[in-house]
Protein backbone atom coordinates (compact mmCIF):
# COMPACT_ATOMS: atom_id res chain seq x y z
CA UNK A 1 0.00 0.00 0.00
CA UNK A 2 2.71 2.50 1.05
CA UNK A 3 6.34 2.67 -0.01
CA UNK A 4 8.63 5.44 1.22
CA UNK A 5 12.18 5.36 -0.14
CA UNK A 6 14.98 7.68 1.01
CA UNK A 7 12.56 10.42 2.02
CA UNK A 8 14.02 13.73 3.17
CA UNK A 9 12.16 16.83 4.29
CA UNK A 10 13.72 20.27 4.62
CA UNK A 11 11.92 23.45 5.62
CA UNK A 12 13.13 26.97 4.91
CA UNK A 13 13.22 29.03 8.11
CA UNK A 14 14.12 32.58 7.08
CA UNK A 15 17.61 32.27 5.63
CA UNK A 16 18.23 28.83 7.14
CA UNK A 17 17.32 25.36 5.87
CA UNK A 18 16.04 23.05 8.61
CA UNK A 19 15.99 19.32 7.81
CA UNK A 20 13.60 17.14 9.83
CA UNK A 21 13.77 13.83 7.91
CA UNK A 22 16.95 12.13 6.73
CA UNK A 23 16.55 9.26 4.26
CA UNK A 24 13.46 7.60 5.71
CA UNK A 25 12.46 4.32 4.04
CA UNK A 26 9.31 2.46 5.04
CA UNK A 27 6.90 -0.10 3.56
CA UNK A 28 3.34 -0.62 4.84
CA UNK A 29 1.19 -3.53 3.75
CA UNK A 30 -2.59 -3.37 3.54
CA UNK A 31 -4.25 -4.34 6.82
CA UNK A 32 -1.36 -3.46 9.15
CA UNK A 33 -1.83 -1.85 12.58
CA UNK A 34 1.17 0.39 13.21
CA UNK A 35 2.39 2.81 15.86
CA UNK A 36 4.95 5.46 14.90
CA UNK A 37 6.67 6.55 18.09
CA UNK A 38 9.21 9.17 19.02
CA UNK A 39 9.82 12.22 21.21
CA UNK A 40 8.62 15.69 20.29
CA UNK A 41 10.59 16.96 17.30
CA UNK A 42 11.67 13.48 16.19
CA UNK A 43 9.95 13.76 12.81
CA UNK A 44 7.11 11.28 13.41
CA UNK A 45 4.34 13.77 12.61
CA UNK A 46 6.19 14.87 9.46
CA UNK A 47 6.25 11.24 8.33
CA UNK A 48 2.50 11.04 8.91
CA UNK A 49 1.91 14.29 7.00
CA UNK A 50 3.83 12.92 4.04
CA UNK A 51 2.01 9.57 4.16
CA UNK A 52 -1.28 11.49 4.34
CA UNK A 53 -0.37 13.66 1.32
CA UNK A 54 -0.62 16.75 3.51
CA UNK A 55 3.00 17.61 2.73
CA UNK A 56 5.41 16.72 -0.07
CA UNK A 57 8.91 15.33 0.60
CA UNK A 58 11.92 17.38 -0.43
CA UNK A 59 13.49 14.34 -2.06
CA UNK A 60 12.95 10.60 -2.28
CA UNK A 61 10.06 8.51 -3.56
CA UNK A 62 6.61 7.97 -2.08
CA UNK A 63 4.34 5.46 -3.78
CA UNK A 64 0.74 5.06 -2.59
CA UNK A 65 -1.12 2.05 -4.00
CA UNK A 66 1.69 1.83 -6.60
CA UNK A 67 1.30 5.44 -7.77
CA UNK A 68 4.15 7.92 -7.42
CA UNK A 69 2.94 10.84 -5.32
CA UNK A 70 5.44 13.33 -6.78
CA UNK A 71 3.83 12.91 -10.21
CA UNK A 72 0.33 13.80 -9.00
CA UNK A 73 -1.39 17.15 -9.34
CA UNK A 74 -2.77 19.02 -6.34
CA UNK A 75 -6.30 17.95 -7.36
CA UNK A 76 -5.25 14.30 -7.49
CA UNK A 77 -3.68 14.58 -4.04
CA UNK A 78 -6.85 16.22 -2.70
CA UNK A 79 -8.87 13.32 -4.08
CA UNK A 80 -6.63 10.80 -2.34
CA UNK A 81 -6.96 12.68 0.96
CA UNK A 82 -10.74 12.77 0.65
CA UNK A 83 -11.37 9.23 -0.59
CA UNK A 84 -8.39 7.00 0.25
CA UNK A 85 -7.24 8.33 3.63
CA UNK A 86 -9.15 9.06 6.83
CA UNK A 87 -7.62 11.47 9.36
CA UNK A 88 -8.12 11.57 13.13
CA UNK A 89 -6.40 14.37 15.05
CA UNK A 90 -5.70 14.99 18.73
CA UNK A 91 -7.76 18.20 18.66
CA UNK A 92 -10.78 16.59 16.91
CA UNK A 93 -11.06 19.45 14.34
CA UNK A 94 -14.86 19.45 14.39
CA UNK A 95 -16.89 22.39 13.08
CA UNK A 96 -18.47 24.06 16.12
CA UNK A 97 -21.66 25.22 14.36
CA UNK A 98 -22.41 21.79 12.90
CA UNK A 99 -24.15 18.85 14.57
CA UNK A 100 -22.36 15.51 14.93
CA UNK A 101 -24.24 14.26 11.87
CA UNK A 102 -23.35 17.29 9.77
CA UNK A 103 -19.68 17.05 10.81
CA UNK A 104 -19.55 13.46 9.58
CA UNK A 105 -21.18 14.53 6.31
CA UNK A 106 -18.54 17.20 5.56
CA UNK A 107 -16.27 15.01 3.34
CA UNK A 108 -19.37 13.91 1.42
CA UNK A 109 -20.43 17.54 0.94
CA UNK A 110 -17.00 18.24 -0.60
CA UNK A 111 -17.50 15.17 -2.79
CA UNK A 112 -20.84 16.42 -4.10
CA UNK A 113 -22.88 13.58 -2.58
CA UNK A 114 -26.64 14.37 -2.40
CA UNK A 115 -28.12 15.10 1.06
CA UNK A 116 -30.21 11.93 1.29
CA UNK A 117 -27.24 9.70 0.49
CA UNK A 118 -25.05 11.62 2.92
CA UNK A 119 -27.38 10.75 5.79
CA UNK A 120 -27.63 7.13 4.67
CA UNK A 121 -23.85 6.84 4.96
CA UNK A 122 -23.21 9.05 8.00
CA UNK A 123 -25.89 7.81 10.43
CA UNK A 124 -24.75 4.14 10.46
CA UNK A 125 -21.19 5.25 11.19
CA UNK A 126 -22.29 7.33 14.18
CA UNK A 127 -24.29 4.32 15.36
CA UNK A 128 -21.18 2.17 14.88
CA UNK A 129 -19.15 4.38 17.23
CA UNK A 130 -21.93 4.46 19.83
CA UNK A 131 -23.43 7.88 19.12
CA UNK A 132 -26.88 6.96 17.79
CA UNK A 133 -28.46 9.23 20.43
CA UNK A 134 -26.13 12.18 19.72
CA UNK A 135 -26.74 12.81 16.02
CA UNK A 136 -28.00 16.36 16.47
CA UNK A 137 -25.64 17.42 19.26
CA UNK A 138 -23.01 20.05 18.52
CA UNK A 139 -19.38 19.56 19.64
CA UNK A 140 -19.86 21.78 22.71
CA UNK A 141 -22.61 19.40 23.84
CA UNK A 142 -20.33 16.35 23.61
CA UNK A 143 -17.55 15.03 25.84
CA UNK A 144 -13.99 14.78 24.51
CA UNK A 145 -14.39 11.07 23.93
CA UNK A 146 -17.64 11.60 22.06
CA UNK A 147 -16.06 14.31 19.91
CA UNK A 148 -13.26 11.94 18.97
CA UNK A 149 -15.84 9.29 18.04
CA UNK A 150 -17.47 11.83 15.71
CA UNK A 151 -14.03 12.51 14.21
CA UNK A 152 -13.50 8.77 13.62
CA UNK A 153 -16.93 8.44 11.98
CA UNK A 154 -16.07 11.43 9.76
CA UNK A 155 -12.73 9.84 8.83
CA UNK A 156 -14.53 6.65 7.76
CA UNK A 157 -17.42 8.16 5.82
CA UNK A 158 -15.75 7.62 2.43
CA UNK A 159 -14.74 4.07 3.40
CA UNK A 160 -10.98 4.75 3.07
CA UNK A 161 -8.53 1.83 3.13
CA UNK A 162 -6.11 3.84 5.34
CA UNK A 163 -6.74 5.60 8.65
CA UNK A 164 -4.10 7.97 10.08
CA UNK A 165 -4.47 8.96 13.72
CA UNK A 166 -2.21 11.63 15.26
CA UNK A 167 -2.20 11.28 19.08
CA UNK A 168 -5.90 10.23 19.00
CA UNK A 169 -6.08 9.75 22.78
CA UNK A 170 -3.86 12.70 23.73
CA UNK A 171 -6.69 14.96 24.93
CA UNK A 172 -8.78 12.22 26.54
CA UNK A 173 -9.07 10.70 29.99
CA UNK A 174 -7.90 7.10 30.32
CA UNK A 175 -11.37 5.55 30.00
CA UNK A 176 -12.28 7.54 26.88
CA UNK A 177 -8.84 6.80 25.44
CA UNK A 178 -9.39 3.08 25.96
CA UNK A 179 -12.75 3.32 24.18
CA UNK A 180 -11.11 5.00 21.19
CA UNK A 181 -8.37 2.35 21.04
CA UNK A 182 -11.01 -0.39 21.04
CA UNK A 183 -12.74 1.29 18.09
CA UNK A 184 -9.46 1.60 16.16
CA UNK A 185 -8.58 -2.03 16.92
CA UNK A 186 -11.95 -3.23 15.68
CA UNK A 187 -11.63 -1.18 12.50
CA UNK A 188 -8.27 -2.79 11.84
CA UNK A 189 -9.78 -6.23 12.41
CA UNK A 190 -12.34 -5.31 9.75
CA UNK A 191 -9.57 -4.64 7.23
CA UNK A 192 -8.71 -0.94 7.62
CA UNK A 193 -4.99 -0.16 7.67
CA UNK A 194 -4.38 1.93 10.81
CA UNK A 195 -1.29 4.05 11.54
CA UNK A 196 -1.15 5.84 14.89
CA UNK A 197 1.39 8.54 15.71
CA UNK A 198 1.93 8.54 19.46
CA UNK A 199 4.42 9.02 22.28
CA UNK A 200 2.32 6.83 24.61
CA UNK A 201 3.68 3.33 25.23
CA UNK A 202 0.22 2.13 26.27
CA UNK A 203 -1.22 3.13 22.90
CA UNK A 204 1.70 1.61 20.98
CA UNK A 205 1.31 -1.66 22.86
CA UNK A 206 -2.06 -2.17 21.15
CA UNK A 207 -0.46 -2.13 17.71
CA UNK A 208 1.12 -5.08 15.95
CA UNK A 209 4.09 -3.12 14.62
CA UNK A 210 6.03 -0.34 16.33
CA UNK A 211 8.30 2.05 14.40
CA UNK A 212 10.56 4.26 16.51
CA UNK A 213 11.75 7.58 15.10
CA UNK A 214 14.58 9.71 16.48
CA UNK A 215 16.30 12.76 15.01
CA UNK A 216 14.50 12.36 11.67
CA UNK A 217 15.42 8.72 11.14
CA UNK A 218 13.82 5.33 11.83
CA UNK A 219 15.92 3.72 14.55
CA UNK A 220 13.83 0.60 15.16
CA UNK A 221 11.03 -1.25 13.35
CA UNK A 222 9.56 -4.15 15.29
CA UNK A 223 6.77 -6.51 14.31
CA UNK A 224 5.22 -8.36 17.24
CA UNK A 225 5.24 -12.12 17.12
Amino acid sequence: MIELKDITKTYRMGEVDFTVLFGVSLNVQSGEFIAIMGPSGSGKSTIMNIIGCLDRPTSGSYRFEDREISEMTDDELASIRNVKIGFVFQTFNLLARFSALKNVEVPLIYGGVPARLRKERAIPLLEKVGLADRLNHKPTELSGGQQQRVAIARALVNNPPLLLADEPTGNLDSRSGEDILKILTKLNEQGVTVIIVTHDQTVAARCRRIINVKDGQIVNDEVKG
